[in-house]
């Protein structure tokens, strides 16, 4: 194993391949890449997480050859900083996708970290967030509250109307975001886009799976059985007010995500125009629109477009973004702010 990279790391596609909903043609026209591969709806970027069950698809292989994974784990404080190491060790407290819905996904919760802990003897739960680059439509927690038997039933049954007919149904647009926190319903529209943070875990429990290409019985509930995977269901009613609460509409303020989302992970939306810099600190970057030049404090550099993903080591410093571009940044957790 060796040091971390003194230089920004730009990153290639990583689509686990033959997954059980439609996608990818917008993730390859948004890096400018040729194919026709179906079925490859996300691109796992600067992963160290596995898809569940998995021992390595998922990993992210950095130019070197190395995993990043590994790569981690041999300079934690290079890749990291001393701050997050002394919190987390070697622990990235983040995974982001690209995520293209060919289809609209089926409802589905992710567990807290308290569930997950207990049931599944994971280091996280899996809170989430989108920041959407193609609008469209998304469902989102239950417009009522729903009793554990009654959600038992619907989902033995695949009860598909009934589910959906309890959620609310949400329009979103190009530079809104969501936070999705753990427990909550959720299920992504056809032709939504998005860049998806979220805590470096692949644990989903499926509500709904008739008409997917997947067992649901079998796999859609984390080898633990249908009714104790239920169990960590948020099935309280949300108002279209308490909904609110978790959005961040386009162009309505400075934040990205809201606040709940600051203990689990960061997003910052930046639009350059001339020359913004940015602290130091372990980060991916995903190029939205527009042109540039990143520049580290060491003075290693790398060209911007549209559809790159570049990991920054905390070890390069201070980052000195130039051009006309829009980027998200993605990061780990404050120290101090974490749960």
């Amino acid at each position: 194993m060796t040091a971390a990279p003194e230089r920004p790391v730009l990153l290639p596609s990583n689509q686990p391949a033959n997954r059980f909903y439609a996608g990818g043609p917008k993730i390859r026209a948004f890096r400018h890449e040729e194919g026709s591969i179906d079925h490859v709806p996300e691109d796992w970027v600067a992963s160290t997480t596995t898809i569940f069950g998995e021992a390595d698809i998922g990993l992210t292989e950095l130019p070197s050859g190395e995993r990043l994974r590994d790569a981690v784990l041999g300079d934690p404080v290079g890749w990291l900083g001393r701050d997050h190491h002394a919190q987390f060790g070697a622990d990235t407290k983040l995974l982001v996708k690209l995520l293209d819905a060919g289809q609209r996904l089926p409802v589905h919760i992710h567990p807290s970290h308290e569930f997950a802990q207990a049931n599944l003897g994971a280091g996280h739960g899996k809170a989430e967030a989108w920041y959407v680059v193609d609008g469209g439509t998304v469902h989102l927690g239950f417009a009522r509250d729903v009793s554990a038997t009654e959600l038992n039933d619907w989902v033995q049954a695949q009860d598909v109307d009934a589910l959906l007919g309890a959620m609310h149904l949400l329009t979103v647009r190009a530079g809104d975001s969501i936070y999705v926190p753990p427990g909550l319903p959720h299920a992504i529209g056809a032709g939504v886009f998005i860049v998806e943070v979220q805590e470096p875990e692949d644990m989903s429990v499926l509500l709904e799976w008739k008409g997917f290409a997947i067992d649901g019985p079998r796999h859609g509930h984390l080898g633990i059985g249908v009714e104790k995977a239920l169990e960590a269901t948020d099935r309280h009613g949300w108002s279209l007010a308490e909904l609110e609460t978790l959005l961040v509409h386009a162009g309505t303020g400075g934040h990205t995500l809201v606040p709940q989302a600051g203990s689990y992970f960061r997003a910052e939306h930046r639009a350059v125009a001339g020359e913004t810099v940015l602290e130091a600190g372990f980060s991916i970057l995903v190029i939205l629109s527009g042109s540039g030049q990143l520049t580290a404090a060491n003075g290693s550099h790398v060209v911007l477009a549209q559809g790159l993903t570049i990991l920054t080591p905390h070890n390069i410093g201070e980052l000195t973004i130039t051009g006309e571009l829009t980027l998200l940044r993605c990061r780990p957790p404050m120290p101090d702010q974490a749960r």
